[in-house]
């Protein structure tokens, strides 16, 4: 099942959850991409943003490739 495009973005934030429908991925983007152009924070192409890390989302930039992280759903 593909999800429509909603909120789509071209530019997101430290901390955003994105789903980029071209490659049915599920994004979590803590700082520049490849296709960042300065310190923008830019993804390959408009992804779907439906939510934010609560918390310091650049401590992802620690976790190497092998590693499992776990995404909890903030209440409040």
């Amino acid at each position: 099942m593909i999800a429509p495009e909603e909120n789509q973005k071209e530019l997101v934030e430290i901390g955003d959850l994105g789903y980029w429908l071209p490659q049915n991925a599920f994004c979590i983007f803590f700082g520049p991409t490849l296709a960042s152009k300065g310190d923008e924070i830019r993804p390959a192409s408009a992804v779907n943003v439906f939510g934010r890390i609560v918390g310091d989302a650049t401590v992802l930039k620690q976790v190497s490739e092998v590693e499992r992280i776990a995404i909890d759903r903030a209440d409040g």
